[in-house]
């Protein structure tokens, strides 16, 4: 009877924390919307997502597992570049920028390869 309450205890505990801890770990590094180009390069990939008129990005490495300056930046024409970046296993953070109908241009890089596109979406 003890054993049967100290069992569902834990199990509650293991339910509260799980999922906020995997969400937490996703969000960092997720955009809304849906993905509307990815763009590789030798030692990675920038993805590009669209929501309305905003325009996210963020970039992965092609091997994950080192840490590595991972970065990405989003521009919506005329107006600043937005940059991220960080050490991490596997992605940048994401960089959103409200584009409009806008084009922008997208870079990313990771260790020593790097990408940059010129106008898209326009």
């Amino acid at each position: 009877m003890v054993l049967g309450l100290v069992l569902l205890i834990v199990s509650g505990l293991l339910a509260v924390v799980a999922p906020g801890s995997a969400q937490a770990a996703t969000s960092a590094s997720s955009c809304t919307g849906r993905k509307v180009r990815t763009l590789s390069f030798s030692t990675g990939s920038v993805l590009v997502y669209k929501d309305g008129g905003y325009v996210c990005a963020f970039t992965v490495q092609k091997n994950p597992g080192t840490k590595r300056l991972i970065s990405v930046s989003v521009q919506a024409r005329g107006h600043v570049a937005v940059s991220k970046s960080r050490k991490h296993t596997r992605s940048s953070p994401s960089a959103r920028v409200y584009a409009g109908h806008r084009c922008v241009r997208v870079t990313g890089a990771v260790a020593g390869g790097s990408y940059r596109s010129g106008w898209i979406l326009c």
